[in-house]
């Protein structure tokens, strides 16, 4: 019988391990839903702690969400670099050196539509970077804005912008 189970495990392992390594991939339409539900949570209860659990609702599949204090210019949340909350989020450089949040984020951030922008970002877990696109949006009546992303090398900000344009 003990056999039995440790072949059971062994058989299941692998499956195990091919799910976790092939995650899902987050959507740009989930992105954009997750983004919008987090900035209306963070007006209603201005609480950053949530955004900053690693285990926490704000991450999933393989991405998460941030928050950008705008007043102050820092990170002031972020589930999977802790190290990265209180940075100036101006002077934040991607992999490629380049500065990670464009000059105006915040600005545009505050539009009905928010912003999608491009950076070279590593993947949880991972330490070098890959494509990422981020949806910001402002949170009304607060001086965060919250972003979250996909891994994608075809997507276009054109194209993602079409998800989010005011209606």
């Amino acid at each position: 019988m003990k056999n039995g189970k440790i072949v059971f495990v062994l058989a299941v392992a692998p499956f195990v391990a091919a799910v976790a390594a092939g995650q899902d991939k987050a959507t740009p339409q989930q992105v954009v839903a997750k983004v919008r539900q987090a900035a209306s949570t963070l007006s209603k209860t201005g609480d950053l702690a949530p955004f900053k659990q690693k285990q926490g609702p704000w991450v999933w599949k393989d991405t998460y969400i941030f928050v950008v204090d705008c007043d102050k210019k820092v990170i002031a949340a972020h589930p999977i670099k802790p190290e990265l909350v209180g940075q100036d989020y101006a002077s934040l450089k991607d992999t490629k050196g380049k500065n990670t949040f464009p000059e105006g984020w915040c600005d545009a951030a505050k539009g009905p539509s928010g912003i999608w922008i491009e950076y070279w970002w590593p993947k949880p877990g991972e330490k070098e970077g890959s494509r990422k696109l981020t949806y910001g949006l402002s949170a009304k009546g607060t001086p965060y804005a919250v972003g979250a992303g996909i891994y994608d090398d075809k997507a276009t900000i054109a194209e993602l912008s079409k998800l989010t344009s005011a209606r």
